[in-house]
């Protein structure tokens, strides 16, 4: 078909952008954007059906990087996308096709960063703002976020903005848009709240559908394994000796990650190489050569730099990082299952990423099956194997003659048999890869505490919060501590619970009260922890950050409970106001609808954001996780 036949070069796209495709590998546009591209230059409203991982992204942003005016200070584009994490991905995929556009300016706004510095850019002059709805509709009411000048607007994802409910944001943008300005939006799918906002702001729009299903996954094995019991790095060492792989790509968020993980998996006998955006083009191809040819068997590698990897003996993908979207997830699970060969898939998520995971499931309609991590025993067991098979090919080597009169000379020089000194030899050859353990194995403690917790829930009844899981404490057995973060570091209330459990192995009858501030938590834990679990305390990381936990004199745990059944407002409760004539829905107020009330804020995987402190809030999932109060199990009653 004609489609196939078509590549970049061919579409009216300025020199610079078609050197950054060349620069990163890239020929020939996906379906989506080699029907997108040549509507969306010639100035037309677009309507896009695409499943996530069609390459979308391209198709929306080299038309508008082709018709930007550097000498422009204002936003010329503005691209809203649901979740933070993927306007993050998108703004970094458009700086990438704009590489070569030196002077270029792209700035992602969302909410959780600092307002300040995000209308301190936008003084500053920035030619594309990618954003979430709602951080972009508070700074266009500050008058801080002109459209005057803007000549694109895209809608990413459409579908699933709608779904976490950025409907009123969305349409409130759209209305403040110019009426010049062209309108493109991409969807997965066309539910009837989507359409409506298609045949109201998009004038004659193009379609163009390849929505249909995506095969990637069809082809390759999905599974993933919860972190717990052991930390990431060796994680990946015992799934990379225990897995049958061939050629193997990891991949981590950051340019440091791969660095840092490359160097730790290569100071244990692996072949590997790290591939990031910052390594020279002539490094990468030859990196990519490499492990085509078997000079080296792992890569560990960033999202931007792996699109488009064509690899046959890529046997494994290990996502040591879950993506921030399943657009990246799909593209890099794609790098494997090639050539008409089976692939796996394995994805290392801790328990507060779970959201994301079953994101991915449901988007690719697909399952993962939950994998245990190989314990150090079947670890040990690989590596004798391997070591059996690596000598056996040796045992017909010419050379071994002289090595032999060594082996005399040896023993006789430093006086011990030749079994002993096979011993020594053998040793060092293992290096950091040892053949025998000593001490209990973090994982088999992991899954032990898994089990007992499972059997708590049992024999508890399955009653939510802990509430009759494990022993009751009263008000004297509870210490309380101050962990150094916060809401100021995306710290919600299940991470603290999820890292207590997992790392420390306590039931939710063990974990009191959890109040969380800006920049700081308390916890109450019980005062006879195990001398274990205070040291594991001492060493807790959340969301990466050590919480240097300390005792503290705090005790106002009292939780704010929202309305009264009469209308009245606790502090920190809820205010609603009736929609429409004669009662109906109930909402929250929005700005300036009375009151001042503050539009409710979502977090980045589209969930209701924990308050700030002074905050009022808007909770649909009343005694979910994410209040800013939780309260274990606790012998003292509720005050």
């Amino acid at each position: 078909m004609q489609e196939n036949q078509t590549t970049f070069s061919q579409l009216a796209l300025n020199e610079q952008l078609l050197t950054s495709l060349n620069n990163m590998g890239f020929v020939a546009p996906t379906p989506i954007q080699a029907a997108s591209i040549p509507l969306l230059l010639d100035g037309n409203d677009l309507l896009g059906k695409a499943q996530t991982g069609t390459g979308k992204t391209a198709a929306f942003s080299l038309p508008l990087l082709n018709k930007i005016d550097l000498t422009q200070r204002s936003p010329q584009a503005v691209i809203l996308a649901p979740t933070r994490e993927l306007a993050i991905q998108v703004a970094a995929e458009i700086k990438t096709l704009g590489k070569e556009i030196k002077g270029l300016k792209v700035l992602e706004i969302y909410g959780g960063a600092s307002i300040s510095d995000q209308m301190r850019a936008l003084r500053s002059g920035t030619h594309i703002v990618v954003g979430t709805p709602g951080r972009v509709m508070d700074l266009i009411k500050r008058d801080k976020l002109h459209l005057n000048e803007i000549h694109t607007f895209v809608l990413d994802e459409a579908d699933e903005m709608l779904n976490m409910g950025f409907v009123d944001d969305v349409t409130w943008i759209l209305e403040h848009a110019p009426e010049t300005a062209q309108r493109v939006l991409f969807s997965a799918t066309m539910p009837p709240m989507l359409r409506n906002i298609v045949e109201r702001f998009l004038r004659d729009p193009k379609t163009v559908d390849v929505a249909g299903k995506n095969h990637t996954v069809d082809k390759v094995e999905q599974q993933f394994w919860v972190v717990k019991g052991v930390e990431k790095d060796e994680a990946m060492v015992r799934l990379l000796e225990t897995e049958e792989t061939d050629g193997s790509i990891v991949f981590v968020r950051t340019r440091q990650d791969t660095e840092r993980l490359a160097d730790y998996l290569s100071d244990r006998g692996f072949k590997v190489a790290p591939l990031h955006g910052d390594i020279p083009q002539s490094l990468r191809e030859r990196t990519v050569d490499h492990i085509k040819k078997g000079i080296i068997d792992i890569i560990v590698a960033t999202d931007v730099v792996a699109r488009g990897l064509d690899v046959p003996r890529i046997t494994h993908v290990f996502n040591y990082d879950i993506p921030f979207d399943v657009e990246s997830y799909i593209h890099r699970i794609g790098r494997t299952g090639r050539a008409g060969r089976k692939g796996s898939a394995i994805l290392l998520v801790r328990t507060n990423q779970m959201r994301m995971l079953r994101t991915i499931e449901r988007v690719t309609k697909s399952s993962m099956a939950e994998i245990q991590l190989p314990n150090r025993d079947k670890v040990a067991a690989s590596r004798l194997t391997q070591l059996g098979e690596e000598l056996a090919l040796e045992k017909e080597n010419p050379s071994l003659e002289n090595f032999a009169e060594l082996i005399s000379q040896l023993t006789e020089s430093l006086e011990m048999d030749a079994a002993t000194l096979a011993a020594i030899l053998l040793k060092r050859q293992q290096g950091k890869r040892p053949l025998f353990y000593k001490g209990p194995d973090p994982m088999i403690d992991a899954i032990e505490r898994d089990k007992k917790r499972r059997k708590e829930r049992r024999e508890g009844g399955g009653r939510d919060g802990g509430r009759g899981e494990g022993r009751s404490y009263n008000k004297a057995d509870w210490e309380t501590y101050q962990f150094q973060v916060g809401r100021e570091q995306g710290v919600q209330v299940k991470d603290i619970v999820g890292a207590l459990a997992n790392e420390l192995g306590l039931g939710k009858g063990a974990i009191g009260a959890i109040k969380l501030a800006q920049e700081h938590s308390f916890v109450q834990l019980p005062r006879d922890m195990n001398q274990d679990s205070a040291g594991k305390l001492k060493k807790l990381r959340i969301r990466q950050k050590e919480i240097n936990a300390v005792v503290s004199d705090f005790d106002d745990f009292r939780e704010n409970r929202g309305p009264r059944r009469d209308g009245g407002n606790r502090d920190g409760g809820r205010r609603f106001e009736r929609r429409g004539e004669g009662g109906g829905e109930r909402r929250p107020r929005r700005d300036g609808e009375g009151g001042g009330e503050r539009r409710p804020r979502r977090n980045a995987d589209g969930e209701r954001a924990p308050r700030r402190e002074g905050e009022r809030r808007f909770d649909r999932n009343r005694g979910g996780d994410n209040r800013g109060n939780y309260r274990g199990e606790r012998g003292h009653g509720r005050g």
